[in-house]
């Protein structure tokens, strides 16, 4: 197979006609041609893609499924927070995401188009609104000889306007959080380079929580003689919905002058029944000569959770060349209504003997909810009115946003020992931490997260600095898994918070723990056996924190396809990542803080210990990240979870000088590693379960995950070793061997399950699945154990067949079958791509590990 980079890059620019290579784009990331079609069309998983055998098995799952998914689409008129029936197809368009953490995201597809959006917390509308474009008009003389809409899109409306834009004199680069489109004029000798910046920046708590994006424009005239350039940018009143035509939108003008820069407009109010919101365009002037265009919406949200939304875009006529103040340079407002549509502007006119510019940036301004204000509140006020400030600080501030991404990002581009592929996939899956349905929000004064258990009793303080200090953060499962912080899930993604926003990780850990105390009593259905059981039992990690669409942080566990007192790992991930980010962190208070807690949940895991051997058992879906597949007795995933639980309570002991605790559990590990050896272990691999069964002896491919997170954490060896070294790395062989490349020649990662005889395991919907978040965990652990061949192989091919075969760029799905299905869209467990940039770090011979790749601010 030849997973060479040329190679790959050839196929997606295959359509390229042009030789340019526009202005400042960088080597690495992901390109394609704007006229790239993919030749794979995949379908996503549904109920009637299960098996006739688990269809049997689980008819009364689907019975009461089907009842509860009538009940709240038909009754509640609400969302269910999964839909078997109505899942997303799959659209091949999907470019970088613009803005910061937590302030909503509309997401700009790598043609151009405007096509996603997220204006209500974890709500998202999928539609192409086809007016908001980019426009090119050339004069030469004072005469117009060339004009296009930058789009290879010919709808039906609009006829006035020149669409058709050639794809083939032009390429998409994304190297998150910036991306790039380079536009060849057809027989004008011109280029054009639009950058995105977003404010994504790591360690960084203030701009990387701001609502804004900027858009950079540099023309290459490449002709002897000067040409006048104007880029005009349209927005409609409106994001696609269904209400943009309801009525009763209007638009004014305004004038706001701050710190020696005036900033003009017009406000577009658009009214809807619910959520009412403004766009507004305007200009900055400055000298007179260099103006700004700013474009803002604003969302009034009724519900007493949910959050309000504003956006802006900011458009500056020049870059900070000397040429900007050489005067001659003019805005235009516009406001045209045709064909039923009607579209608002500003026009910035930038004439210059070559090489014309023109700068866009882009913001979403205001996010309040009756509860709590989103995170850049805090420094621009509550009162919706900072799109001005917001504007004024980009412009001023976006060339040293770029100065630190290339800070951040260069020591990694410049490693020649990386692939290309690795490179692209490490910044652009990035993109899930803000267009994930996140949420960022300020801690209100009289909030509690404790739990009701203050510190003297075990518990936590009311208001935990980090928290007070640095705010509330969630992330959805995923934008079809609408549920928030799923813990199963963030355990494989919270490596890219730890490294990049550690304050922000350990917040969402002090959130979980403050729920761990709690108890809701509430009986509930629980589809899978068809019993009631509470919603939250205390003493167990919840699922999650809340469906967007049901109070978040109030409710906790959306999910109810099991009983939440059963799950066994949700529990173990908690200590895990407690010691990992005390290791990465150093954090003592932290460590301090949540040493009760981890106590408690493994005294509740410690009842599972039946047989006395230091072993927890399970039984039917006792797990919840692989819930679909069965398993009977001590199994090798949550297994080797408990006993690398164990060893971190070692060292939290130690740490923390509580001998008696260390040697309580330096007890139960002794026992713990002799049993699951015993019980597991079968001379080249650790069994799927003990049972004996004819499916025990698959090959999983995260039977590993404990010893994966041990190596995260410096642990692993001598006095903290759960798990012999040439076991591990004779496993890790087995699943190289097996699931990786037996699986689909090599070439899209390693399945979940496999037979020894080479075959996948088809006992379950989830078994033959490869899970790309899996996959990057699996790849980090291969090269903590010095296979980093076998590790880049191993995640090269999930790379490869989802963003250059499939067409799922910025929408990393949870899973893929091997033909034909992949299932939930833009997911969150792909973030785990960080669990091997972190193990590169540590490889020998690598250098010291800095405060920075660690995740200390």
């Amino acid at each position: 197979m030849d997973l060479n980079d040329s190679t790959s890059l050839a196929e997606l620019m295959s359509r390229y006609v042009s030789t340019e290579t526009g202005f400042g784009v960088p080597k690495d990331g992901w390109r394609i041609c704007l006229a790239h079609e993919f030749k794979e069309k995949r379908k996503p998983f549904q109920a009637k893609d299960v098996s006739l055998s688990n269809m049997i098995e689980h008819v009364s799952l689907g019975v009461r499924y089907l009842r509860w998914w009538y009940r709240k689409t038909q009754i509640e008129k609400k969302a269910p927070f999964i839909d078997m029936f109505r899942a997303l197809p799959l659209r091949q368009i999907y470019g970088a995401p613009l803005g910061g953490i937590g302030g909503g995201s509309i997401t700009r597809g790598w043609r151009g188009d405007f096509c996603r959006w997220q204006l209500n917390p974890g709500m998202y509308h999928y539609k192409t609104v086809i007016a908001n474009q980019f426009t090119v008009c050339l004069r030469r003389c004072g005469q117009t000889v060339y004009q296009q809409v930058l789009s290879t899109e010919r709808p039906p409306t609009l006829q006035g306007w020149n669409w058709g834009y050639c794809g083939e004199y032009a390429f998409y680069h994304a190297l998150y959080p910036r991306a790039w489109t380079v536009y060849h004029l057809p027989g004008q000798n011109v280029t054009l380079t639009c950058r995105q910046v977003s404010p994504v920046i790591p360690h960084d708590y203030k701009d990387s929580s701001l609502p804004v994006a900027v858009f950079v424009w540099d023309i290459e005239n490449k002709n002897d003689y000067a040409l006048d350039v104007s880029i005009m940018f349209t927005m409609v009143n409106g994001s696609g919905h269904k209400d943009d035509k309801s009525g009763g939108h209007w638009n004014e003008p305004f004038h706001l002058e701050k710190d020696g820069e005036s900033v003009s407009g017009v406000l577009l109010h658009h009214q809807m029944p619910v959520n009412p919101y403004t766009l507004c365009i305007a200009a900055r002037e400055k000298d007179s000569s260099l103006p700004v265009a700013v474009f803002v919406w604003d969302i009034e949200n009724k519900n007493d959770y949910a959050l309000d939304v504003s956006i802006m875009f900011t458009m500056v006529n020049g870059s900070g060349h000397k040429d900007d103040k050489s005067g001659g340079h003019w805005n235009e407002p516009f406001h045209l209504e045709k064909d039923r549509e009607s579209v608002s502007g500003v026009l910035l006119h930038h004439q210059m003997p070559v090489n014309p510019y023109t700068l866009c940036i882009a913001a979403r301004e205001k996010y309040l909810c009756g509860v709590c204000f989103r995170r850049y509140t805090h420094y621009y006020g509550t009162k919706g009115d900072a799109a001005p400030s917001l504007s004024h600080y980009a412009l001023t501030h976006y060339s040293k946003w770029e100065e630190s991404i290339d800070e951040w990002q260069r020591p990694i581009l410049q490693d020649g020992s990386l692939p290309a592929w690795y490179k692209s996939a490490l910044f652009n899956e990035l993109y899930f931490v803000v267009d994930g349905g996140t949420v960022w929000v300020e801690l209100p004064e009289d909030a509690d997260i404790s739990g009701g258990l203050r510190p003297e009793d075990g518990g936590l303080p009311a208001q935990p600095e980090v928290v007070k200090d640095y705010g509330r953060f969630a992330y959805l499962e995923g934008q079809e898994y609408r549920m928030y912080n799923t813990y199963d899930v963030h355990f494989y993604a919270s490596f890219a918070l730890i490294m990049l926003w550690p304050k922000l990780a350990l917040s969402v850990q002090y959130d979980i723990a403050g729920s761990v105390v709690q108890h809701d009593p509430t009986e509930r259905l629980n589809l899978m056996n068809g019993r009631y059981s509470p919603v939250k039992t205390r003493g167990v990690v919840p699922h999650d924190i809340g469906d967007p669409d049901d109070e978040p942080w109030v409710r906790a566990n959306a999910y109810m396809i099991h009983d939440t007192a059963d799950w066994k790992d949700l529990n173990l991930k908690f200590v895990l990542q407690v010691y990992r980010d005390y290791y990465l962190t150093q954090d003592e208070q932290y460590l301090k803080d949540m040493w009760p807690i981890c106590q408690t949940v493994m005294e509740t895991e410690l009842k599972f210990d039946k047989d006395g051997d230091g072993l927890i058992e399970n039984s039917g879906y006792a797990d919840q990240t692989y819930d679909g597949w069965k398993v009977t007795g001590p199994s090798a995933y949550c297994g080797g979870l408990w006993l690398a639980s164990v060893c971190m309570m070692c060292k939290m002991a130690r740490v923390l000088n509580c001998e008696s605790v260390y040697q309580r559990y330096r007890d139960i590990l002794e026992r713990g590693r002799a049993a699951f050896d015993k019980l597991l272990w079968n001379g080249k691999y650790y069994n799927y379960d003990s049972s004996g069964q004819s499916m025990s002896n698959s090959v999983m491919s995260d039977q590993c995950a404990g010893h994966w997170f041990l190596r995260a954490s410096g642990l692993g060896d001598d006095d903290y070793q759960a798990f012999p070294k040439e076991k591990i790395c004779s496993a890790l062989k087995s699943v190289f061997d097996l699931n990786v490349m037996s699986f689909s020649d090599g070439q899209m990662g390693a399945v979940n399950g496999m037979r020894p005889e080479g075959v996948p395991d088809r006992s379950s919907v989830q078994s033959d699945e490869v899970w790309v978040g899996v996959v990057y965990g699996l790849a980090a652990t291969m090269i903590h154990e010095g296979m980093i061949e076998e590790g880049m192989r191993t995640a090269e091919g999930c790379y490869r067949a989802v963003w250059e075969r499939m067409g799922m760029a910025f929408q990393t799905p949870e899973a893929y079958c091997e033909k034909g299905i992949y299932r939930s869209l833009a997911y969150m467990r792909p973030l785990s791509i960080w669990a091997m940039q972190l193990a590169l770090n540590n490889r020998p011979n690598h250098g010291k590990t800095t405060d920075t790749d660690v995740g200390q601010d």
